[in-house]
């Protein structure tokens, strides 16, 4: 027999074929989807399971599993291994001993403990260990074994996708600043239909006041091309892009607006404008792009920094990109976000120049150099955003597995990043740049209208919050 075949086929063992001390084990990790999975299907929704902020605060100061969630476990063993298909559940009694975490691997044990004869009753001990062996739950199971041989193909499973971000998404992030004063805007270069309507629908959307800065004629032929109304707008008519891009850091620099936002030109054209030492709007900080994403696949909110500005940042550029991103974390509702450094390992290689500038960087965090977040790296992707996969690592960090802030080691892999979790991850997204004395909203001429508004709505927290606090 192919030692592979387990994983095709189902095969029960009949009473006859049972002794006591037989026994089968499964393993399984604990993710967050399993967590969501079973909260629809029993309708359990106890914050203690689904509400990472909530669960930091109780004593298991985090996310647990259901308790039932291993007794399901119990149950899939004793269906597809010992006794197998054709046993029926009779009875099951469960005693729970410790908390399973996300990323915990659980080994879940069922061991022939009592047979009877006359009836084929099976008594079974039932065991789930944790990766550290410790035993959290235990209990007995009490079946009827079957008295034929069965074996079938094992049934294919459907992928299920959750749809957590999406419109929804979009939805929570307007209603949280709807109570906020939409803000003026300067909107460089609007010459085609995406940054027009982009804008156009962030003002329906009640985010921005738009100032238009660019060449009035063919704003307006751009307008009458897609049957937009342009009635009660601003336009400030300048020749060509270039001089949209000054103008608008004239108007941002003499208060007359609070952000500006990228249309129909290039991002090295708009951020020279902003920071060129002449437009005022240079801060002791380097500039730096951030990227706010959301996906099916991760509990939370996360920011991949830095994509677009900053080509291959030193040491002391990464430290002002992480202090933006930390600020940026602060204002969409993230108190002590955790800062996961990336790099291909995750350990510290003298030949792998990203490992000891997240060595250092981490230091500075240490000694008060860099404030407001937790730091840790160099760590790789996986061990930043999965806890199974650090665990299995051996590492023990407050970021691993839960980072709120994913610093790339240079802008190549960092748009990778962002744009794979984008077309491949199902993410949602929205771009901003800080370290201005405004927020620049930056968008490709490839993002979706949700993503413009979303990147409209994060401008109008950062303008508020720079209303009181001035970066």
């Amino acid at each position: 027999m192919n030692a592979n075949d387990d994983l095709h086929i189902l095969r029960n063992r009949t009473f006859d074929e049972l002794d006591v001390g037989d026994s089968a084990c499964i393993e399984r990790t604990l993710t967050q989807q399993d967590i969501q999975l079973f909260a629809i299907l029993s309708g359990d929704a106890n914050p203690q399971h689904l509400d990472p902020e909530f669960a930091a605060s109780t004593r298991f100061h985090g996310v647990v599993a259901h308790g039932m969630w291993g007794g399901a476990l119990i149950s899939a063993v004793l269906g597809t291994r010992l006794p197998g298909p054709g046993t029926i559940y009779l009875g099951q009694t469960l005693r729970f001993l410790a908390p399973v975490k996300l990323g915990d691997r659980i080994a879940i044990a069922v061991t022939v403990a009592a047979l009877d004869p006359a009836t084929r009753r099976v008594t079974l001990a039932c065991t789930c260990t944790n990766q550290s062996g410790d035993r959290v739950i235990e209990g007995e199971a009490d079946v009827i074994a079957p008295d034929e041989r069965i074996e079938r193909p094992r049934t294919a499973l459907p992928e299920i996708h959750f749809d957590a971000v999406g419109n929804d998404g979009l939805q929570r992030l307007l209603a949280h600043v709807a109570p906020l004063q939409a803000i003026r805007v300067a909107v460089v270069h609007p010459c085609d239909v995406p940054s027009l309507t982009g804008a156009l629908d962030a003002r329906t959307a009640g985010l921005i006041e738009p100032v238009l800065v660019g060449p009035r004629d063919r704003i307006e032929a751009v307008a009458a091309e897609a049957g937009l109304d342009l009635s009660g707008l601003a336009i400030e008519d300048v020749p060509h892009s270039h001089a949209a891009a000054a103008r608008a850091a004239e108007l941002a620099r003499d208060g007359e607006v609070e952000a500006l936002m990228k249309g129909s030109l290039h991002t090295d054209e708009l951020m020279t404008a902003v920071v060129v030492r002449e437009a005022g709007l240079r801060t002791k900080r380097r500039v730096s792009h951030c990227f706010v994403l959301q996906t099916p696949h991760y509990p939370r909110p996360f920011i991949v920094t830095d994509a677009a500005i900053n080509l291959a940042p030193d040491l002391q550029q990464k430290a002002d990109i992480i202090r933006n991103a930390i600020d940026l974390a602060h204002t969409i509702g993230v108190d002590v976000p955790r800062v996961a450094i990336l790099a291909a390992v995750e350990t510290v290689m003298p030949s792998m120049p990203a490992t000891l500038d997240a060595a250092a960087l981490c230091k500075m965090a240490d000694r008060g150099q860099i404030e407001g977040g937790v730091l840790d790296g160099p760590l790789a992707f996986d061990n930043a955003v999965s806890i199974a996969a650090a665990r299995t690592k051996g590492i023990v960090s407050d970021v691993a597995g839960q980072a709120d802030i994913l610093v790339v080691p240079d802008l190549e892999s960092g748009n990778m990043l962002a744009k794979q979790l984008m077309y491949m991850g199902e993410a949602a997204s929205a771009g901003i740049v800080l370290g201005a004395k405004v927020p620049v909203i930056l968008t490709s001429r490839a993002d979706s209208n949700a993503s413009r508004i979303a990147s409209c709505a994060i401008a109008v927290m950062l303008a508020h919050r720079y209303r009181t606090s001035p970066p």
